[in-house]
C-alpha cells in the first residue's frame, strides 16, 4: 500500500486534472454552439442548392462548357484532408487522417506508386502525421480556423477550382468529420471534382420500369449563363459546408472527451480517497498498537 504522502500528492494531481478538463469542457461548450449554429444554418441551403444541380443534371450532360463536370481519367489526384489544429479531441483526427491513407493506398494505388497523389491539409494534427509518413504535401492552410470565414474559405476553394480546371489535377476528394450532433461525428469521404451528376429515378409501379425524375425549368436569362453561375458557386457553398462540419465536430468530439475526462477523475479521485482512508487507517491502528505494547512493556 502507497504511503500517505504519495496518496495524497496524486490526489492533489487529478484533482487539479479534473478542474483543467471541467473548464476545457466549458470553453468547448459555448464554442460548440456558435459552431453548431454556422453549419445548421447553411446545411439546408447547400442541399437546396444540390437538389437544383441534380434536378437538371440533363441540362448539365449537355453543356459541354461546364469544365467542373468533365470527367477524365484520375491520373493525377488531390486528397483534402480536414481535420484540426488541436488535439484532446478523442479519435477524430486520427479517424480522419486513417480513411485519406486508406483512399491513396487503396483506392490511388496505382497513382501513389506514380506519385501522383497529392495531399491538401488543413489542420495541423493531419500535417504533422502525413509529413512523419513521408506523403507529398502540396499545401497546408492550418490558420483558416483563427478566421473562419465564407471570404477566407472560398479562396481556398477557388484555388482547388483552379488547379482542376488546368488539368493539374484529375480528381479532387474531401475527407472530413460531418457534424450529427456533439457525442457523434460521421466520417465522410466525397467526390469534390469532377461535379458527379446523380439522376433522381422513381418507381411509379413494381411492374413498370423507371423513369428520370423531369422538372419543367424556365431558364431566365439563359440556360448556359445560370448554369455557368451556379455550379462554382454550389462548389465553393460545399466546400465552405465540409469545413464548417469539421469545426463543429472537433468541438463537439473534445467537449465530449472532456466530460468523460472529467468523470474519469472524479471515480479515480474516489478510489483515491477510500485508499488514503485505508492507509491512514491503518497507520492509525499501527500507531496505537506500538503504545500499546510499549505500556506493557514498561509495566514488565
Amino acid at each position: 500500500m502507497s504511503n500517505l504522502k504519495e496518496i495524497r500528492n496524486r490526489i492533489a494531481s487529478v484533482s487539479s486534472t479534473q478542474q483543467i478538463t471541467s473548464a476545457m469542457k466549458m470553453v468547448s461548450a459555448a464554442k460548440l454552439k456558435k459552431a453548431q449554429d454556422a453549419i445548421l444554418q447553411l446545411r439546408p441551403y447547400d442541399e437546396k442548392l444540390l437538389e437544383v444541380i441534380t434536378a437538371i443534371s440533363d441540362c448539365l450532360k449537355e453543356d459541354k462548357t461546364n469544365i467542373y463536370s468533365v470527367e477524365r481519367p484520375p491520373e493525377k489526384v488531390l486528397i483534402v484532408v480536414i481535420a484540426s489544429n488541436r488535439g484532446l479531441c478523442g479519435a477524430l483526427n486520427i479517424s480522419v487522417i486513417r480513411k485519406a491513407i486508406q483512399m491513396a493506398n487503396e483506392k490511388y494505388s496505382y497513382q501513389l506508386k506514380n506519385n501522383n497523389v497529392d495531399f491538401f491539409v488543413i489542420g495541423k494534427k493531419a500535417d504533422d502525421i502525413l509529413k512523419r509518413r513521408k506523403y507529398k504535401i502540396v499545401d497546408n492552410r492550418n490558420d483558416i480556423f483563427h478566421q473562419l470565414t465564407f471570404e477566407n474559405v472560398v479562396k481556398i476553394a477557388e484555388e482547388i477550382m483552379k488547379k482542376f480546371r488546368i488539368g493539374t489535377y484529375d480528381r479532387v476528394d474531401l475527407v472530413y468529420n460531418q457534424f450529427k450532433n456533439a457525442g457523434v461525428q460521421i466520417l465522410m469521404e466525397e467526390q469534390y471534382l469532377p461535379l458527379k451528376i446523380v439522376i433522381k429515378e422513381e418507381e411509379i409501379d413494381p411492374e413498370t420500369v423507371k423513369y428520370k425524375t423531369f422538372v419543367d425549368f424556365i431558364f431566365e436569362p439563359s440556360k448556359q449563363l445560370i448554369i455557368k453561375e451556379i455550379i462554382p458557386k454550389m462548389l465553393r457553398i460545399h466546400f465552405y459546408k465540409a469545413i464548417l462540419d469539421s469545426h463543429a465536430s472537433e468541438h463537439g468530439a473534445r467537449m465530449t472527451a472532456m466530460h468523460k475526462a472529467t468523470d474519469n477523475a472524479g471515480e479515480l479521485l474516489k478510489e483515491l480517497s477510500l485508499e488514503y482512508n485505508k492507509a491512514r487507517q491503518a497507520s492509525i491502528t499501527k500507531e496505537i498498537l506500538e503504545i500499546v505494547g510499549g505500556a506493557e512493556a514498561l509495566k514488565t
